[in-house]
């Protein structure tokens, strides 16, 4: 099931931000509840497999069997596995919807697509998890001229280097796959490789 309970609680247990953002951790680096400041039993080799790999899971909020089945599609590409994950989790349609600034968070993203607000090469597209590829321009549908969009657009910085965007036309384009270092930087990937390992 996906998680859907609150971002901010989620990110404090993990100690880690998932909205990407910092401002869950801002005030209150520590986990959540009564006993989330006290001491910390350090983890087994396999509790820190798990987090890294509940950290990537729950940042782009994609449920165990999506996040399984596209581990696996990365195992089949000729890049390094990590990259390749990461690479395939950037391209889902709700990441990118979020990437280009049309939505707050990926959760407000999956709402705009699971509603038919999103069209993907000119036609709808209200699969959230929908893999776009280099090139497919993505645009909210015509006549769909949301509010909220136009202030996500305003409220956020320039797009990252992998996307294009017209906030004018409300439009961009998946112009590159990203780089390692364009991704998020305190996610050890060669952990969530080593988690399934165990498993497959």
């Amino acid at each position: 099931m996906r998680y859907t309970g609150s971002d901010y609680k989620r990110s404090r247990r993990l100690g880690f931000s998932t909205l990407e953002t910092g401002k869950e951790l801002a005030k209150r680096a520590y986990g959540p509840g009564q006993h989330g400041n006290g001491r910390k039993k350090k983890p087994s080799e396999y509790g820190r497999q798990l987090i890294e790999k509940q950290k990537l899971e729950q940042m782009y909020g994609v449920n165990e069997r999506q996040f399984r089945r596209l581990f696996l599609l990365a195992l089949k590409s000729e890049e390094v596995t990590g990259l390749a994950f990461f690479r395939i989790l950037e391209s889902r349609l709700d990441n990118l919807v979020f990437r280009m600034g049309f939505a707050r968070s990926r959760r407000a993203a999956r709402q705009l697509v699971n509603h038919g607000h999103i069209t993907v090469n000119g036609k709808k597209v209200d699969i959230p998890s929908y893999l776009c590829k280099v090139g497919d321009k993505i645009a909210l549908k015509e006549g769909h001229e949301l509010k909220v969009v136009k202030e996500s657009l305003e409220s956020r910085p320039s797009a990252c280097g992998y996307v294009k965007v017209d906030a004018e036309k409300l439009c961009g384009e998946f112009i590159r796959v990203p780089e390692r270092n364009e991704l998020p930087q305190d996610i050890n990937e060669a952990q969530v490789i080593e988690y399934y390992n165990r498993l497959l």
